[in-house]
């Protein structure tokens, strides 16, 4: 099959050969733009993928304690018909477990030391169901909440703050006291600590208190569970199940998915991630926009060959093409190459990272300050191909002058001094 000259003309002006023996600066500035290219896009998989990494690690941690959809009562208070509820949300597909619970904010006091935490009413037989938290405790540690015995299990940072150790006594002190002849008195209830958990998310660890379900119904006078705690197939889906939950579910209730609970800190990350891949973009453009100096020395020092090509016979068009090709053929490399680094980095960075830390003597991610002691990362598709289609529109955009100046070179002006 025969190859259009163009491309041959193209290939071969982008592979230099003599030509950069006798103009080695033009051939240079092209491998500078190449290389810019590659380094840009490998930046963005590299910064992308560790984001996502990120984002994916402190979610599973964060999904370790909180359930993917919650459904309350009226105005915080007991679930009107807990039995009809259970019963309605176990009826979606789409749900894999389901659990009650009470939820309360209150005080925890440990002789001067006073914290206040949010108390969960858990029923420990079904606590599985809906949460991993248990994998965090101790083996036995929900099994020790028992009805009556008034014992709770304390995230570590939280125990940590009050000094107490499983076994050592506390004090909860409920909202809403009672009234005397010498005023409100707060409610006080003493509470035997029986184990810690350690989520690896310090929100939860340093103000979580967990409780037996009666216990907790017992201490802050509920009829019955605030909610129900939910599991579902897909966590993902989380949005549109709780919209389906909540025309579906009879009574008055509250359905609340886990992107809601903590829509702050997703938007947060969200938006850096947007401003992150706007930055690191500017960077491939900058590469990419090189090449237009590139084509146009390229094109000063082919205006004779380009005259002579004019004469015997080719187009505008065929001479614009030669250009574009050569500037294309530099994105197409440079991309290709930078996504051939930034995977490999992105793959392997749970080896790089600890590579470097031993040889530097340094610790990128210090335990007592980040959620994780790790680098993660969670190349996806999903931000891969636009870097890629970005890096490539880039570059044929930046050829476009270039070639259409190649275009109109006028032969018997560019021949007359030959």
């Amino acid at each position: 099959m025969r190859i259009p000259y163009e491309l041959a003309l193209g290939w071969r002006y982008t592979r230099a050969g003599r030509a950069a023996r006798r103009n080695g600066f033009i051939s240079f500035i092209s491998g500078v733009s190449m290389l810019g290219i590659a380094l840009g896009v490998a930046a963005l998989i590299i910064v992308l993928s560790v984001m996502n990494g990120f984002q994916k690690e402190v979610r599973d941690r964060m999904l370790g304690v909180v359930s993917h959809i919650e459904v309350y009562g009226p105005g915080g208070g007991a679930l009107p018909d807990l039995g009809r509820t259970l019963g309605e949300v176990r009826a979606n597909p789409e749900v894999v477990g389901a659990a009650p619970f009470v939820a309360a904010q209150s005080l925890l006091a440990r002789g001067e030391d006073m914290r206040g935490a949010i108390v969960r009413g858990i029923d420990p037989a079904r606590e599985p169901q809906v949460t991993d938290l248990g994998r965090t405790m101790a083996p036995g540690t929900l099994e020790r909440l028992v009805p009556g015995s008034f014992g709770i299990v304390l995230g570590a940072e939280l125990a940590r703050n009050l000094g107490v150790r499983p076994g050592d006594p506390v004090t909860l002190i409920a909202p809403g006291g009672q009234v005397t002849p010498a005023g409100i008195v707060p409610r006080l209830k003493q509470m035997t600590v029986v184990g810690t958990f350690d989520s690896g998310h310090f929100e939860y660890d340093s103000g979580l208190a967990l409780l037996h379900l009666e216990d907790a119904e017992r201490i802050f006078r509920l009829d019955g569970p605030t909610g129900v705690r939910l599991r579902l197939r897909d966590l993902n889906r989380a949005r549109e199940v709780a919209a389906d939950l909540a025309n579906s579910l009879t009574g008055p209730v509250v359905v609340r998915d886990w992107t809601q609970q903590n829509r702050t800190w997703f938007a947060a990350v969200q938006v850096e991630k947007r401003m992150m891949f706007i930055i690191l973009t500017l960077i491939v453009a900058v590469a990419a926009f090189n090449l237009v100096s590139t084509l146009v020395m390229t094109v000063t020092d082919k205006r004779a060959d380009i005259a002579i090509l004019r004469t015997l016979g080719a187009s505008p068009r065929s001479i614009m093409g030669i250009f574009v090709v050569q500037g294309a053929t530099v994105g197409v490399i440079g991309t290709l190459a930078g996504l051939l680094l930034g995977l490999a980095v992105a793959f392997n960075i749970d080896i790089i990272v600890p590579a470097i830390e031993r040889l530097f003597h340094a610790s990128f991610l210090p335990r007592d300050v980040y959620l994780i002691s790790r680098m993660p990362s969670d190349p996806q598709s999903a931000d891969i191909m636009p870097i890629a289609v970005i890096s490539l529109v880039l570059a044929f955009v930046a050829t476009l002058y270039p070639s259409w100046r190649a275009s109109r070179v006028n032969p018997a002006e560019a021949l007359r001094y030959e």
